[in-house]
């Protein structure tokens, strides 16, 4: 069976900007893909380029096994059906004018779904699925919270029953107990109904929580992919190995081994020669900059870095490396 998503190469340029430049990604049903990274890494374009909202300027897009074309309207439409997105500012992607019931049924009027008595049905089983009050259909988005808005945001999601959804930055506007209620509705869904989820996010104990393989972006190129669990214990590329050790230890006085990201990320308009991340990785050696690494095969994850078995074997100490390199 082909899968729910896949990327071949995906490149999403604006202008000179490049920002996404060959990301080749693959979901199956039921699964749950974590892509991570800082802001400008192109996490978010991918998931815009997945649902035709920013057209790629290279490589194709396949959703179901089907190639997605700005092109052909009728391939749009099913796309539609078979994919949806959940944006990271739930009040800005609810139009204030209308009522919650009216904004949860517009995907089922667009496609022509049903009766206006069924879609009513549908709209009310929707609120009740994902947590909010009877009346919230004949109320309007700021009569909400945040966390609220939100589940309206993923009935919508969820009214036309998709495959896929792209989560982008789902919980990043909501304090750290709304989060893990939303986390825990979307688990439950996902249980239910087998939906395939591209969870975009920063926040690296989040996409954890939830992610079956996690997917490391930096400046426009995947680095790192593989297992959750096997990625975090034990991480093969440097940005990876910083991203990680960023994360605060709830151990009592266990000894931070934090490393610090040096510099800004470059600009995606004029990106470095070679590995892109060479300009902040303390690591980085001539071949770094003249050769750009290619994602391959590291254990059960891949890695795009030309010496990550040589700093795989070490307790990340820059001096140690420096001398195996």
């Amino acid at each position: 069976m082909s899968p729910l998503l896949e990327l071949n190469a995906l490149e999403v340029h604006y202008g000179r900007v490049q920002a996404v430049d060959g990301v080749s990604i693959r979901i199956e049903a039921g699964e749950t893909l974590g892509l991570v990274g800082e802001s400008g890494s192109g996490k978010s374009s991918i998931g815009r380029a997945v649902m035709q909202i920013a057209p790629n300027s290279g490589g194709e897009i396949h959703v179901d096994g089907r190639l997605v074309s700005t092109s052909d309207r009728a391939s749009l439409r099913q796309l539609r059906k078979t994919a949806q997105m959940v944006f990271q500012d739930p009040y800005g992607s609810l139009n204030p004018k209308m009522t919650v019931g009216a904004i949860v049924a517009e995907p089922l009027e667009i496609n022509g779904v049903g009766t206006r008595e069924s879609r009513a049905r549908r709209v009310r089983e929707l609120l009740a699925e994902v947590g909010l009050p009877e009346d919230a259909g004949d109320r309007h988005p700021h009569e909400f919270s945040g966390g609220q808005r939100q589940r309206i945001g993923i009935a919508r999601a969820l009214a036309v029953e998709p495959r896929l959804l792209i989560l982008d930055e789902p919980v990043a506007a909501l304090d750290m107990s709304i989060q893990a209620q939303i986390l825990q509705l979307l688990m439950t869904l996902q249980k239910r109904t087998n939906i395939a989820y591209l969870f975009i996010a920063h926040d690296l104990n989040v996409v954890r929580h939830v992610s079956r393989r996690i997917a490391v972006m930096y400046l426009g190129s995947i680095v790192e992919i593989g297992p959750s669990e096997q990625l975090f214990a034990n991480p093969r590329h440097p940005y990876t190995r910083a991203l990680i050790s960023a994360i605060p230890s709830i151990e009592p006085g266990k000894a931070s081994s934090r490393q610090i990201l040096k510099g800004e990320i470059p600009s995606p308009a004029n990106p470095p020669s070679g590995c892109r991340f060479r300009t902040r990785c303390v690591f980085a050696r001539e071949r770094c900059a003249a050769e750009r690494p290619v994602l391959r095969q590291a254990g059960n994850t891949q890695v795009a870095c030309h010496f990550w078995e040589q700093i795989a074997s070490t307790t990340g100490d820059a001096i140690k490396i420096e001398e195996r390199l």
